[in-house]
């Protein structure tokens, strides 16, 4: 199973990307767990920037914008191939 971790402060831009990786979950019918990391000192234990980012099995894969679907799910994908 993989881990998702979306950090950000819960601004509309970290929702979104939330909502975004939901949907790309829900549409590849796979088990994972999403976590929102809000906590400051939590999301500084990544190389980020600027937020939302997204975290794939504690591998930053985005950070300072919001991917599209599409982008997401090939995240995932790859994620999939890699932990199998």
């Amino acid at each position: 199973m993989l881990t998702i971790k979306v950090l950000g402060s819960g601004c509309e831009n970290c929702k979104k990307l939330a909502f975004l990786t939901e949907r790309a979950v829900t549409n590849l019918s796979i088990e994972v767990n999403i976590e929102k990391v809000t906590d400051y000192a939590e999301i500084m234990k990544y190389p980020i920037l600027s937020t939302p980012g997204l975290v794939i099995n504690e591998k930053l894969v985005a950070s300072g914008r919001i991917p599209s679907e599409a982008e997401i799910t090939s995240f995932l994908t790859t994620a999939l191939m890699a932990a199998g």
